[in-house]
């Protein structure tokens, strides 16, 4: 049966468009119809190819933005000037058209319910993907594990899930820091500058809390955040990265 599992999970499936979410103007969610699919853990990633006319074929991985609970699979896509990917997806991509795809993929960088907490969830730019899943898992199992959320993004436009985050901010167990590193709002009450110890130190759990810490973002933003939590006092076992290329936020 776990062979049986592995394979489906390696396979290249096909799901149909059936919207897209505009969340900046470089991001976009798109939502998959997908016949059969056997479900996923919150923090879980895929692989997206795509096949040109000759015949030449790329492949990208992006995190799943949709809960297990959710009744369609999503993905959230950055896109990248110089991608072969992310710009056909984010800019070409149309309700109707086909995806092709396998999954889900990863087991270490994953949340569920059982898992406990308390969580620390920190986030930089489209890092907030499988964060998303992971809250949305929450809410939908009614969890009452306490989350803290920090989410780094440059400015308040280039958020995503703005609405959604303010929303799950109103829960009584969880609670969202965001700070802005470049542009912010003559009105903005929240916090400003790149993510840092003090920062980390003022929104984050203490350490005696114990701490089960998910960091994701571009690879400077991860190390850095990490590096800040172990030099904390935070338990490097119970810290979980997931890292991608970019200059940061």
């Amino acid at each position: 049966m776990e062979r049986a599992a592995l394979l489906r999970r390696l396979t290249w499936q096909t799901g149909t468009v059936i919207a897209t979410t505009v969340e900046t103007p470089r991001v976009k969610t798109i939502t998959l119809a997908v016949p059969g699919w056997p479900g996923h853990r919150a923090g879980q990633h895929l692989d997206v190819r795509l096949t040109a006319p000759d015949g030449y074929q790329t492949q990208r991985s992006y995190s799943i933005a949709s809960a297990p609970e959710d009744e369609h699979l999503s993905v959230t896509v950055e896109r990248l000037d110089d991608g072969e990917v992310s710009p056909y997806l984010v800019d070409e991509l149309r309700q109707g058209d086909e995806l092709e795809f396998r999954g889900p993929i990863g087991g270490h960088f994953v949340w569920d319910d059982e898992t406990g907490g308390p969580l620390f969830l920190v986030a930089g730019g489209s890092g907030l993907v499988p964060l998303r899943a992971m809250l949305r898992h929450h809410r939908a199992r009614d969890s009452r594990v306490p989350v803290r959320v920090l989410c780094s993004a440059r400015s308040i436009e280039l958020l995503i899930y703005r609405q959604e985050l303010m929303e799950l901010a109103a829960c009584d167990l969880i609670d969202v820091s965001i700070t802005l590193t470049r542009e912010a709002p003559n009105d903005w009450h929240g916090h400003r500058g790149r993510i840092d110890p003090a920062l980390l130190s003022k929104v984050g759990w203490p350490t005696d809390e114990e701490p089960l810490t998910y960091i994701c973002g571009p690879t400077a933003f991860v190390e850095a955040a990490a590096h800040g939590l172990v030099t904390m006092g935070y338990d490097p076992g119970r810290i979980r990265t997931e890292r991608f290329g970019g200059t940061g936020v």
